[in-house]
């Protein structure tokens, strides 16, 4: 063999090798592709029979659950869920454009015709996640719905539920509302001038992002928490508090250890007015259950919402039950606001007033004292 042959033979091996790896290169390029565009498994959910199943169960003519399981189930009554979705239905009717969370509960055919959840299948989802803290795909088997729909389905009830009855259910007290509460608790607990009591609540965030763990987390819990907390607001009065709180003028505390007979009366009243606060909480974790359990949520903007929507819902469940201390009139109510006319000046000099006042400790003191008498006239009247 010649030279030549030799190396015309060793260029076609090297042309062949050379269409091997560029075989393979295109084998590997299309696996790559085919991996990229690969589609999740379509699983097909039967939407219409399973909203057929919910209105049987709870909503036909003769449900097959009573009263008793909706209201176990839904926290509410039939009438009152109904009241809410009925409020929904008739915003997406009257207001266009729509907002995002309107929007979302808009009935439409998806891309075969078949009809997308109603309303009322998607307040299901938030109210049951509200209820009983369970994660957004525990409803599939028997709502038929995804966990990325359920969890759009808490997110966008929680927006409309502010934006359509924050302004009555947790709205501030005017003039009327604060002398109903000053009158309510002097007849109740004999304190009088009370607004209430004050208290707070942890609520755990489990998700919370990693560089927010120490602006978020206490020495004595074991995670970053939330707080939840009822504060003085701006109008004269007083709220009955326990140790934690600093001795401030809106704020009466009660004795570590009584010392006379007067003290004793004054810390056995206190402590049970307190009580009020207390089982508020209590009754509004054991109604709501997604606060009592570690929290889910990324943002503290989602936080807030489903906080602010369940002591919303837990007012309207109140005033349904006929429990609400005051009634709202939309025409006769004004909701108290600072003199926007004042200059930037005057109204840094009046919220430094305002604090100074707040803080000032001759007037706790002065305040608990007057507090202590008033109780002690009182036993001796009725005794």
């Amino acid at each position: 063999m010649s030279d030549y042959e030799s190396d015309d033979s060793d260029v076609q091996d090297f042309k062949d090798l050379d269409m091997i790896f560029e075989l393979g290169r295109l084998e590997q390029q299309e696996q790559e592709e085919a991996e990229r565009v690969h589609h999740r498994n379509y699983i097909y959910r039967e939407r219409v029979e399973a909203e057929a199943r919910l209105m049987a169960d709870y909503f036909g003519p003769r449900p097959k659950y009573p009263d008793y399981y909706f209201r176990l189930r839904y926290r509410m009554s039939r009438k009152l869920f109904l009241d809410i979705v009925s409020g929904i239905e008739n915003y997406i009717e009257t207001h266009h454009p729509l907002s995002p969370h309107f929007d979302f509960f808009r009935v439409r055919p998806d891309a075969t015709g078949i009809p997308g959840f109603s309303v009322i299948m998607k307040c299901t989802s938030a109210i049951r996640q509200l209820a009983y803290g369970v994660t957004p795909d525990s409803l599939d088997e028997y709502l038929q719905m995804g966990s990325h729909c359920a969890r759009d389905c808490l997110d966008f009830f929680t927006k409309c539920v502010i934006e359509l009855f924050m302004p009555k259910y947790l709205r501030k007290p005017d003039f009327n509302d604060i002398q109903k509460l000053y009158t309510a608790h002097n007849n109740i607990h004999g304190f009088s001038g009370m607004l209430g009591s004050i208290d707070c609540m942890h609520w755990e965030w489990r998700n919370s992002p990693k560089a927010w763990h120490e602006q978020f987390g206490r020495g004595d819990k074991k995670y970053p928490t939330i707080l939840l907390e009822v504060v003085a607001s701006y109008e004269k009065g007083y709220y009955l508090a326990n140790d934690i709180y600093p001795q401030w003028a809106s704020f009466v505390k009660s004795f570590t250890v009584a010392s006379s007979e007067k003290n004793v009366l004054y810390k056995r009243k206190q402590e049970g007015a307190r009580k009020d606060i207390e089982r508020a909480f209590g009754v509004l974790q054991g109604r709501w259950r997604i606060i009592s359990q570690p929290a889910r949520a990324w943002t503290i903007n989602k936080l807030r919402r489903v906080m602010h929507t369940c002591i919303i819902l837990h007012n309207m469940i109140l005033e349904d039950q006929k429990y609400a201390l005051t009634e709202f009139d939309e025409e006769s109510y004004i909701c108290p606001q600072p003199n926007i006319l004042r200059t930037w000046v005057e109204r840094c000099d009046i919220r430094r007033k305002k604090d100074k006042e707040l803080r000032d400790k001759n007037t706790h003191a002065k305040l608990q004292r007057n507090i202590i008498e008033h109780l002690w006239q009182q036993h001796q009247q009725e005794h």
